[in-house]
């Protein structure tokens, strides 16, 4: 049986930059989100914002390869980078003082992969 690629062109380029980050930074992190994305998208986490604020302390950096949903209450600032958001999930993060970002953002600003937490 032949595996699928994957069609979503941004997927694609994202999972391409990952590995790079991950080769030339030497950074784990960038490799483990690249194979997360690469399996099949009914796979990919969907985290609601109750796990997010369970988890992640203020201040903190998360990542979620998927898509972050909104049910829950956020109540510290916290930086969130996932491939999707909910519309409700954006507005209570920033209603949080915390950050919405692509993970394509998170990889420019931090390319070394310091002090993420990824959550899943």
């Amino acid at each position: 049986m032949k595996r699928a690629a994957k069609t979503n062109p941004r997927y694609t380029a994202l999972v391409s930059m990952l590995k790079e980050a991950s080769r030339v930074n030497e950074s784990g992190v960038w490799r483990e989100i690249a194979k997360r994305l690469e399996t099949p998208s009914k796979n990919f986490a969907e985290v609601n914002l109750s796990k997010i604020s369970r988890y992640a302390r203020e201040g903190e950096t998360v990542i979620v390869p998927g898509k972050v949903l909104g049910s829950g209450i956020l109540e510290s600032g916290i930086a969130i980078a996932a491939l999707n958001f909910s519309d409700s999930a954006a507005s209570k993060i920033k209603d949080a003082n915390g950050t919405c970002m692509t993970i394509e953002d998170l990889v420019k600003n931090n390319p070394e992969g310091k002090k993420v937490r990824i959550l899943r």
